[in-house]
């Protein structure tokens, strides 16, 4: 029998208090965005934000609870953003939407500096069991960010792997790591590149004894780009059910896929709420296309959920727990 593990990709909106809070200790232009060296106040702000969206997680009734990421000001660009050896430049679009991160331009080596096992680290001290990583993986990130020291882009994503390599290590005990692979979908990788991004990621992933979910959204990847990724040492692949149901499920057919699967079956950018019903006739469905029981569906939102106002986040967190409890009861 499948086990349906509710959970979510993590990067939670702000609580309405925290933003306001935030707005008025942080300022408003782009040189008062987060940083790594917070003063006390704004420190304390996001400690007790994230103690209210871990407690939020919890109520609900989620399996695995994420930390939030609500520092990250620039998305996945973030552990990049903060870190001593990256300069942020100008304001780039953020994939193909309304929101905005500052470049991140690197220009020195890429060590690890703790500042996401911090995190989690603090999160850890709140969840007594379930606890799950968020991490952009690496294409995505190199995707994002600008080289000025490595020279090509073979060797900045090589560098950009192991700087994320040495992170996860510091990381606590979780249970899941979801690594975040958008540009996987978005910028795919040409010929050989691909081959390479693969191999990225299992470097991510073999730093970890965690359960790892390459999780891909705002699509569905191409053949070769998913052919390539199965070979990755990766527990779970996840699938946008969202914005391309068809092509995905496709690509597990012809190609086949893990154990376990990520379904994005709740839509992350937009303000109607699924009901729990809904949501297992959509991960019924997808085992019936693909002709597989899985032993694990990780039931998910397709994105990030900083998208959405924080009532309809807080329901769609309610509808994702409502629905593995039903998984349950079937």
């Amino acid at each position: 029998m499948t086990d349906i593990v509710a959970t979510t990709p993590g990067l939670f909106p702000l609580p309405d208090w925290a933003k306001d809070e935030l707005s008025d200790l942080k300022g408003h232009q782009k040189s008062d965005l987060i940083s790594g060296d917070e003063g006390g106040d704004v420190v304390d702000a996001y400690r007790r934000a994230r103690e209210e969206v871990v407690t939020l997680q919890q109520d609900a009734g989620l399996d695995r609870i994420v930390e939030g990421q609500l520092r990250w000001d620039d998305m996945l660009a973030h552990p990049l953003a903060v870190h001593d050896n990256v300069e942020t430049r100008g304001i780039v679009r953020y994939y193909d939407n309304n929101n905005f991160y500052r470049e991140p331009v690197v220009q020195g080596d890429l060590t690890a500096d703790g500042d996401i096992a911090a995190e989690l680290d603090a999160a850890s001290e709140l969840v007594d069991g379930g606890l799950q990583a968020v991490f952009p993986g690496p294409y995505s990130l190199s995707d994002l960010a600008t080289d000025e020291h490595y020279g090509d882009e073979a060797s900045f994503l090589d560098a950009v792997a192991e700087f994320l390599a040495g992170e996860v290590e510091q990381f606590p005990d979780v249970e899941t790591l979801f690594l975040l692979e958008p540009s996987l979908v978005e910028n795919a990788p040409a010929d050989g590149q691909d081959e390479r991004a693969s191999e990225a990621i299992d470097a991510v992933a073999s730093a970890t004894d965690a359960d790892v979910v390459a999780h891909t959204y705002w699509g569905a990847l191409e053949e070769k780009v998913y052919a390539h990724l199965m070979d990755a040492d990766v527990d779970a692949i996840g699938f946008d059910l969202i914005a391309d149901h068809d092509q995905n499920v496709y690509n597990v057919q012809e190609y086949g896929t893990k154990d376990d699967v990520a379904l994005g079956v709740v839509d992350g950018q937009n303000t109607l709420v699924e009901s729990p019903e809904t949501i297992r006739d959509r991960i019924d469905w997808f085992e019936q296309q693909t002709n597989s029981t899985y032993d694990t569906v990780y039931a998910t939102a397709n994105t990030e959920l900083f998208y959405l106002p924080v009532n309809k986040f807080e329901a769609k967190l309610e509808s994702l727990a409502n629905a593995a409890d039903l998984a349950v009861e079937a």
